[in-house]
């Protein structure tokens, strides 16, 4: 059954869930899928605050992404919803709001003022209609580059600054034995590289046109083909053991001085925390891209089921304040890696990565849209598809790459 033609039994049966006495006395149970033991850390966090405020936390972990979307989603629609959910930022909520599924909290915004007080992209993933239906709790910066301040120390080396510097100190590296590029050979993380290599070869402009307009006039650019060539040259500077590694094991190497460098998001950090290491010590952060690289951001949000049961809305209130008090946002984000969604939090107890961070996402200039908050998911998988076959094979040149593209950019529409 679809969920607009479920969508009515959900609202007849809301009522009755949400007025059990249980929910009215602000117990809250919160489906998400943080279950590894950083992001166990993090979340409670914001169970330990909720607690102090009066509540009742009642985690629902559901280990992987998808699958605790998929099994909320059935629940908001069979109309047993829980109290709050988690989303990523980006288009993974809009059927729920479209259905009336879930409530906007513009209220509290507007009071909060979340729109001045949060970048641009964070705000725009949130709303839907004018209205904000998500309460964003964090924001994820997805291409760093992590570098072993010893191997680049040893090797006379400076961290890049561009994408050429960063082939050239690679390929001197490389003559010494070290692995230049430590990469999650898997297909996602393949991707990932690609579009830190566009945003920050390319630049912003360019990495917006490719996933978020996506006209097929800016392929036919100069730039375009060249940034295309950068990313093929660093597959000379990654190790044939890459090939189906994962993400962290990737990190690892870095970690234990048998590479130099690793693209990732910001929640690589807790791999090195985990192994002892202190950023702007054993490790550094960098952005690479001409005029100082820009921040690629998304994040985490939650949303809240629909309902008129003034008890229960009341629990949802108190979540909300939960999640954006300034302590619950710096706690949750020093163990998470990622910085506080709200700009005005002082981050100065927080690793010097995060600093950086923070102090980059000040200019709304250096805020670029994560590729899930442009694109519509049929294309994001033709994209990623076209860079798996280009990086895996050599021998495919940078037009007929480019040729994908258009194709993919062709059937998204």
């Amino acid at each position: 059954m679809s969920m607009k033609t479920r969508v009515s039994a959900y609202t007849l049966s809301v009522a009755l869930i949400w007025s059990s006495g249980a929910l009215a006395q602000q117990k809250a149970e919160v489906l998400h899928w943080w279950t590894s033991a950083g992001e166990s850390a993090s979340v409670r966090v914001f169970a330990d605050q909720f607690t102090k405020a009066g509540g009742t936390w009642v985690d629902n972990a559901i280990a992987g992404g998808a699958n605790a979307r998929t099994a909320g989603i059935n629940r908001m629609v069979g109309g047993n919803p829980p109290t709050m959910m988690q989303f990523n930022t980006g288009k993974q909520f809009d059927e729920l709001v479209s259905n009336d599924l879930v409530r906007d909290v513009d209220a509290q915004a507007k009071a909060g003022k979340w729109r001045e007080i949060m970048p641009k992209p964070i705000v725009d993933a949130s709303v839907r209609n004018g209205k904000f239906y998500a309460v964003p709790v964090n924001i994820h910066g997805q291409n760093w580059l992590f570098y072993n301040t010893k191997v680049f120390a040893d090797a006379g080396l400076q961290p890049p600054k561009t994408f050429p510097e960063l082939i050239e100190s690679g390929e001197k590296l490389k003559a010494k034995g070290i692995i230049p590029i430590a990469l999650g050979g898997q297909p996602n993380w393949e991707h990932n590289l690609f579009r830190a290599v566009v945003v920050g070869h390319g630049g912003a402009d360019m990495f917006r046109q490719l996933y978020g307009t996506r006209k097929a006039d800016m392929l036919k650019n100069a730039k375009f083909k060249e940034t295309v060539e950068v990313f093929g040259k660093l597959r000379g500077l990654v190790d044939p053991g890459s090939p189906g590694r994962n993400w962290n094991d990737a990190t690892a190497l870095v970690i234990t001085n048998k590479a130099a460098m690793h693209f990732n998001g910001d929640w690589a950090k807790g791999e090195f925390t985990a192994a002892g290491q202190t950023a702007g010590k054993e490790y550094g952060c960098t952005l690479v891209g001409e005029g100082g690289g820009k921040l690629v951001i998304g994040g985490d949000v939650f949303v809240f089921p629909s309902t008129k049961d003034k008890a229960a809305l009341a629990t949802q209130d108190k979540l909300v304040e939960v999640l954006l008090d300034p302590t619950s946002q710096l706690e949750f984000n020093k163990k998470k890696g990622s910085i506080p969604a709200r700009l005005d939090v002082d981050v100065s107890s927080m690793d010097i990565c995060a600093q950086r961070s923070s102090a980059v996402l000040k200019d709304p200039a250096n805020q670029v849209e994560a590729m899930e908050l442009l694109s519509p998911p049929n294309f994001s998988g033709a994209m990623q598809d076209a860079v798996t076959q280009y990086w895996n094979n050599p021998s495919m040149s940078a037009d007929a790459f480019i040729e994908k593209i258009t194709s993919a950019m062709r059937d998204a529409g």
